[in-house]
């Protein structure tokens, strides 16, 4: 697929239809997977990967890129496209100015979830329907993606793609992915417990802000956690309280507006399971007015903006099955 995708790239490049390219390189280390900008065939040889690793989700840096002069092409997995066009909902992407071509994906892993895993010195990867083929400085090692998916692609909503100029590949279907099982389960805990759930992970937070600056729903312009006069600035958290509050004030912030894309989850370096926060806003919404899934169309009203005859009345008391 990555030899595709770079000569794809250059034929878009050469014949004048994008002026650079939006994809993923490599860091130090092959697995450190960031996005990348290519502005010529040279670069596209010298740096563009495409692999088990590149999880990232490149529909954010669209918003700064679409303030530039000419057209970018972007590779979008099917996860990445539904932000897509919940930025395009929002008004944050100029669609004029970006060529999106869609990509299959199986399910992405990390280099940290592989050591985890004993495995070290990774030199490559490469993989297979079912397994991660891992090439490392001592030979090479095969993991099943059963064991090595991020959770996110453990509980997959979609194979396919919403939103695209060309696709390379097939595309897929949306799948039953019982992503919010774990948010049931929290929900049959006592109240005491999941306090002491939420304790633990919060507690572990050391406001680093890497949730909200890969947050493709966080991109006000003037954020209130960096403004030096709200009291909640960029530092680390006074209390257990402030430790508490950032998250779930974020979560607020992009409640009917989170693709589930679980990006918060996958850069938070003290893992925290950020999503969870997430899914259980969008399983509320589901089931207070209605399934709906951010970004699964341009234009589309989330419900919490949305009002209708049908919505949920004030006054009706919400029961869940077994409480």
């Amino acid at each position: 697929m990555q030899g595709m995708m770079i000569n794809r790239a250059k034929e878009l490049l050469r014949d004048g239809t994008v002026n650079r390219v939006l994809g993923w390189q490599a860091g130090e280390f092959v697995y450190d997977i960031t996005p990348a900008v290519f502005e010529s065939e040279e670069e596209l040889d010298a740096g563009f990967v495409y692999n088990g690793f590149c999880g990232n989700n490149l529909s954010k840096y669209l918003v700064k890129e679409t303030l530039k002069d000419g057209k970018i092409l972007v590779f979008l997995k099917p996860c990445d496209t539904y932000s897509f066009n919940q930025l395009l909902t929002e008004h944050r992407i100029d669609r004029e100015k970006v060529y999106v071509i869609g990509i299959p994906c199986e399910g992405k892993t990390s280099g940290e979830m592989l050591k985890a895993k004993g495995i070290s010195g990774i030199t490559g990867i490469s993989e297979d329907a079912d397994n991660f083929v891992v090439d490392t400085i001592y030979g090479q090692t095969t993991v099943a993606k059963a064991d090595a998916l991020e959770e996110r692609c453990k509980t997959c909503k979609s194979k396919k793609h919403v939103a695209y100029d060309e696709l390379l590949g097939e595309d897929g279907e949306i799948l039953d992915s019982h992503r919010f099982d774990m948010v049931a389960k929290l929900e049959a805990m006592t109240p005491d417990e999941r306090f002491a759930f939420w304790r633990e992970q919060l507690s572990k937070c050391i406001r680093c802000n890497a949730c909200r600056n890969v947050c493709p729903a966080c991109t006000c312009e003037q954020c209130v956690f960096d403004n030096p006069k709200s009291g909640i600035a960029q530092k680390a958290a006074a209390d257990s309280f402030e430790e508490n509050m950032f998250h779930i004030i974020r979560a607020f912030h992009v409640a009917g507006r989170c693709t589930d894309c679980g990006e918060c989850s996958r850069v938070c370096p003290q893992n925290i399971p950020l999503h969870l926060l997430n899914r259980k806003f969008i399983k509320d919404i589901n089931e207070l007015y209605g399934d709906y899934q951010a970004g699964a169309e341009v234009g589309t009203r989330a419900p919490l903006t949305n009002y209708t005859q049908e919505d949920v009345e004030p006054s009706i008391v919400y029961h869940r099955e077994g409480k």
